[in-house]
């Protein structure tokens, strides 16, 4: 063995130990809420604007999303009960390549209350 592989094997070695010696971080669970009226659903996105300040934003969904529920988080609704001009909050993250995402839907009332379940 050369003394400049030999060099390179303790280097690895030592940067190794470093890594696996550290106590390890675990990354903070960012999430955010949105609040407003849907003005497109789709298979694929929810688009949502907040009609205060006339923000819009849009969500993407996963195949088959079925976190959709009561204000109170109760009740469980299938995706279809979503509708352009329903209130919602989304709950939201941006892990997946920097867009948003939801990760929860929540059925609102106009005053962001609680929706009746009929």
């Amino acid at each position: 063995m050369t003394q400049s592989s030999l060099i390179r094997t303790v280097a690895l070695v030592l940067a190794t130990a470093l890594v696996w010696g550290l106590p390890q971080r675990t990354p903070a669970a960012t999430s955010w809420t949105f609040y407003g009226i849907t003005v497109h659903v789709s298979t694929q996105n929810i688009k949502v604007e907040d009609p205060r300040t006339k923000q819009v934003m849009s969500f993407l969904l996963v195949p088959k999303f079925d976190q959709v529920f009561s204000a109170d988080g109760k009740t469980t609704y299938q995706m279809g009960k979503v509708k352009a001009g329903q209130y919602v909050a989304v709950i939201y993250d941006r892990k997946a390549l920097g867009s948003a995402h939801a990760d929860k839907i929540y059925l609102m009332d106009n005053a962001n209350q609680r929706l009746a379940t009929q």
